[in-house]
């Protein structure tokens, strides 16, 4: 990490705050400029000195955002910081619910205009992280209910419209986020007979916002060909995934030989890390969970800091 210089006296550059932090540098200005959010120092050259107190405030916010506050309304949060702002957190959170409820009217109509609003809606008040854990894994785990209990004559095709725009909206965004990244290059794909994308994009969406170079194969990859092509790219770990239970000749052949095979971490994620993780660690394979933030927080112990 970073240090500063003994003639900073103990302040921080916007790189060294944004590798402390995880934030980017781009997105501290803006909380700076739009918001006035975390004012650092500046020198003669307009250059800006973050001090130990701003890093500090930095992972309030982030700890904030967690909870589902929207940066415009942070400092409202921060300045009654001392006190849990359980008023503004319970107004958050019906905020959430209703959202979900309007998504879930537009998936029943088939209005794919007013689902993009309400969907494009969130994006600009929260990080693309809130969202995912707030508001689409609810709203896909809702979409899967209705489908289980029949709640709904048409529930199928709401589901697989939803899961057609969602893989759109999600495939474009991980494109279009591309950028110059240094951080460790890694393969995502889903498990043989494994149709489902959309638990995988979102994964790759925030592993690429923690810095991660992402490659995405997508759905019912074969493992055999995952060994020449990790190789070849030079990555430095694979993620799998599924929510299906694999055949036994997969846990018991396909993948151990996968990982022999392999010099670098085989990761495995989704409901057969939860329903499987023994089988997986026998294989060689190391499981996460079925949690995006917590199956990349396994991964990043093993793989250098993308930031």
């Amino acid at each position: 990490m970073s240090k500063p210089p003994n003639s900073l006296q103990g302040l921080y550059p916007i790189g060294a705050v944004s590798e402390m932090t995880g934030v980017n540098a781009i997105t501290l200005r803006a909380w700076e400029r739009r918001y006035a959010l975390v004012i650092p120092q500046r020198t003669a050259t307009g250059r800006r000195l973050y001090s130990q107190t701003d890093v500090d405030c930095i992972k309030e916010v982030l700890a904030l955002m967690e909870q589902g506050i929207p940066v415009g309304q942070m400092k409202e949060a921060l300045r009654v910081r001392d006190k849990t702002p359980e008023a503004l957190i319970q107004k958050v959170q019906n905020t959430w619910q209703v959202t979900l409820e309007k998504m879930v009217a537009a998936i029943t109509d088939f209005d794919e205009a007013q689902l993009d609003e309400l969907y494009n809606q969130m994006l600009s008040l929260h990080p693309i992280g809130a969202v995912t854990n707030r508001l689409l894994i609810p709203l896909l785990q809702e979409l899967g209910r209705r489908w289980e209990m029949d709640l709904s004559e048409t529930a199928v095709a709401e589901e697989h419209f939803f899961s057609v725009y969602l893989r759109n909206k999600l495939g474009a965004r991980f494109h279009h986020q591309r950028r110059q990244l240094q951080g460790p290059v890694v393969i995502t794909a889903c498990l043989p007979g494994e149709q489902h994308v959309t638990g995988i994009l979102l994964f790759a969406l925030a592993a690429q916002e923690k810095g991660y170079q992402v490659i995405l194969f997508g759905a019912n990859m074969p493992l055999g060909p995952l060994i020449p092509a990790a190789q070849r790219i030079e990555a430095d770990a694979l993620v799998l995934s599924g929510s299906n239970d694999p055949a036994a000749e997969l846990l018991q052949e396909d993948l151990p030989r996968l990982c022999r095979q392999l010099d670098i971490p085989v990761f495995v994620g989704g409901k057969v890390a939860k329903n499987h993780a023994l089988q997986l660690s026998e294989a060689g394979a190391i499981p996460t969970t079925d949690e995006i933030e917590s199956g990349l927080n396994v991964i990043n112990q093993y793989l250098p800091n993308p930031r």
